[in-house]
């Protein structure tokens, strides 16, 4: 078991409060805190400490990588840890984005590495998420259904939406979604602004009145403050407008567009940095690669966790993909042992306290606070735990793990 040093973020829709206040240090932070990065990721590896040597859990895992992933991991996934988990605090909206399945993200670099490796790729791995709430929530999350979305933007009275809203309702599957979001990014610059302004203006209103749509375009306002006069605005109202309660779960599948507009949560994801933006960022857009990728149909399921026996009442949030699956427990007292069991695992405690102690003639034990994570490998067997507060453990898919702690081919 090795205590982590997770990586901050600092990018520019982060809270200068929310992550510092999380891991018990003083308010205001120097600047914005984004995402806390605990993992093995190249560009944000988790540092930690090993026979008193200082090394990174990304070069743990490189040295030995059957050891610490086991063996049928390390068979499926090469060296790299197949997840990565972060806590998220978003105080300004992120942009709308969509990432890459397995096969598109392997083609993609393969061929932006040939020619001369610049491009949008960060690496070969697709990025399906699972973001479950630590505070409420409030996300942009896959396409609405066709009609409903002209509904909407027809509700805003926008002369220059005209061509957006008939192609939705000219359309008969959702690609008439994608095609739709292409025209209106497509905007000549010169009519973009005042598309913006009178969308805007038109959803403060909305905003007000009674309309069941009234939370959806609170967001475009709101928004509105952070990115002012840019298309995602209009965009997000094309996609699903939602509120994630404390412990509540969404599943993001690669192909799904999104944003989150604010608030905290636990992230995992499959280790990959791939991102393709639309809007409502300073960063690069590229709306015909996010085009291409984007499956308008992909489906944006809130999990329902599952209670699996543990040292405490413990749930599982299990997706569809064999990269990750995360465990929620809240220990009261003595606990028990450890869920899940076996294989690669960061454990990271949101509150509270946790005690870990790996048996049979195991480390000592090793105890985190708020904000703190650590990392236990293959090896670690039989490990038990006791506390009082909440307890994530992120690991490998349920239904790509074997006995040996790894993932099955």
């Amino acid at each position: 078991m090795d205590l982590l040093q997770p990586i901050i973020k600092p990018y520019a829709w982060g809270s200068r409060d929310a992550l510092a206040r999380l891991q018990g240090r003083g308010t205001p932070s120097a600047g914005p805190e984004a995402e806390l990065w605990m993992g093995a990721h190249p560009s944000g590896p988790s540092g930690m400490t090993r026979g008193g040597r200082e090394t990174t859990l990304l070069d743990a895992v490189a040295e030995d990588p059957h050891r610490e992933l086991g063996a049928a991991c390390a068979r499926q996934f090469g060296d790299r840890l197949p997840f990565l988990l972060k806590v998220l605090a978003a105080e300004q909206p992120l942009s709308i984005q969509v990432h890459p399945d397995r096969e598109q993200a392997r083609s993609a670099y393969a061929t932006q590495q040939a020619d001369g490796g610049h491009g949008p790729y960060a690496d070969d791995w697709p990025k399906p998420e699972l973001l479950c709430a630590l505070s409420r929530f409030e996300v942009l999350a896959g396409f609405r259904d066709r009609e409903e979305a002209a509904r909407i933007l027809e509700s805003l009275e926008v002369d220059g939406l005209r061509p957006v809203i008939g192609l939705l309702r000219a359309g008969t599957g959702a690609q008439a979604l994608s095609d739709a979001l292409g025209v209106l990014l497509d905007r000549a610059p010169d009519q973009r602004a005042p598309l913006v302004s009178e969308v805007v203006a038109s959803s403060r209103r909305l905003a007000r009145s009674t309309s069941a749509h009234a939370a959806a375009y609170a967001a475009v306002e709101h928004m509105s403050r952070h990115h002012p006069g840019d298309l995602g605005l209009v965009a997000s109202l094309l996609l699903n407008h939602r509120i994630l309660e404390p412990g509540t779960a969404l599943f993001m599948p690669a192909g799904g567009l999104h944003a989150y507009v604010r608030g905290m949560g636990v992230e995992l994801l499959a280790n990959s940095d791939n991102v393709l933006r639309a809007g409502l960022t300073a960063k690069e857009v590229n709306v015909p690669e996010l085009l291409r990728i984007t499956n308008p149909a992909a489906q944006v399921p809130v999990i329902t966790p599952t209670s699996v026996h543990g040292p405490g009442p413990t749930w599982l949030y299990d997706c569809p993909v064999a990269e990750f699956a995360l465990y929620r427990t809240e220990l009261d007292g003595p606990g028990g042992p450890l869920v899940p069991a076996t294989g690669p695992r960061i454990a990271f405690c949101a509150d509270g306290w946790a005690r870990l102690r790996a048996g049979k003639g195991g480390t000592e034990p090793l105890q985190v606070g708020p904000g703190a994570s650590c990392f236990l490998s293959a090896s670690d067997k039989d490990v038990l735990v006791e506390g009082r507060g909440t307890l994530f453990v992120a690991t490998v898919g349920p239904r790509s793990r074997s006995d040996d702690g790894g993932a099955a081919a």
